[in-house]
């Protein structure tokens, strides 16, 4: 292996944190260490909280603003709840939630067809877009799903 030295300056943009008086992010403020005591700052009014809320086992409140349109129900909302017992640092928090994600798709699905809406999954998903950019990946995406369910088929109909 050759061991070179490279001019870096002559790249743009290289080193552009490298003089402190030229960072607008330095020093962001006086730090006096007082902010571990707790809130250093006035806390804006609780939102009333009216329907089931989700938060971090790290935190010891809800945040003062958050979500109300999609509250936690259903197989992807027990998913949701079994993740929060996680900390934020732990797959046993982010793989549960992002199942419940995908869980809450079929949720839905299902919930307009139980209204007699018939879902335009095609365009939900965005594969007018993908048809036109990636039409490769998306007939590998059809063939694998494609695979996905014949296999699924043959083995709940297969006779034992």
């Amino acid at each position: 292996m050759k061991n070179t030295t490279d001019d870096y300056k002559q790249i743009k943009g290289w080193g552009i944190d490298a003089d402190q008086k030229n960072d607008p992010t330095y020093p962001m403020k006086k730090r006096t260490d007082d902010e571990h005591k707790g809130y250093s700052w006035d806390r804006p009014p609780q939102q009333p909280i009216d329907i089931e809320v989700l938060h971090s086992n790290e935190r010891p409140n809800v945040t003062a603003v958050f979500g109300t349109s999609v509250p936690p129900s259903g197989l992807s909302g027990m998913i949701r709840r079994q993740a929060f017992k996680y900390g934020e640092g732990s797959f046993g928090h982010w793989i549960p939630l992002m199942l419940a994600d995908r869980v809450n798709v079929v949720e839905g699905i299902v919930d307009d067809l139980a209204h007699g809406k018939i879902p335009n999954i095609f365009a939900e998903q965005g594969m007018k877009a993908e048809l036109k950019h990636n039409p490769v990946g998306l007939f590998q995406k059809f063939a694998i799903g494609a695979a996905i369910t014949a296999a699924t088929v043959m083995l709940l109909t297969r006779k034992k």
